[in-house]
């Protein structure tokens, strides 16, 4: 083999390398948005929100049953 027909030979095979990138990177495609659970991020908003009510009340409640916390007389 002659030098010619190596390099020849290793541009070819950049140039079949280049388009497999291509056709790879053009298959595989990340979605525009990346989404928590699948939600938006006003439903995600909610969630958190409504996550924040249960902790709090829940610890009021445990507060209250051990005796901690007395809760006003009217």
């Amino acid at each position: 083999m002659s030098i010619e027909e190596l390099r020849q030979q290793a541009s070819e095979t950049s140039l079949e390398d280049e388009d497999a990138e291509q056709t790879f990177s053009a298959s595989v495609r990340l979605p525009s948005r990346v989404r928590f659970l699948g939600m938006t991020p006003f439903q995600t908003c909610i969630v958190a929100a409504l996550l924040l009510i249960i902790t709090c009340l829940l610890s009021a409640f445990c507060l209250l049953v051990t005796g901690k916390v007395v809760p006003p007389v009217f």
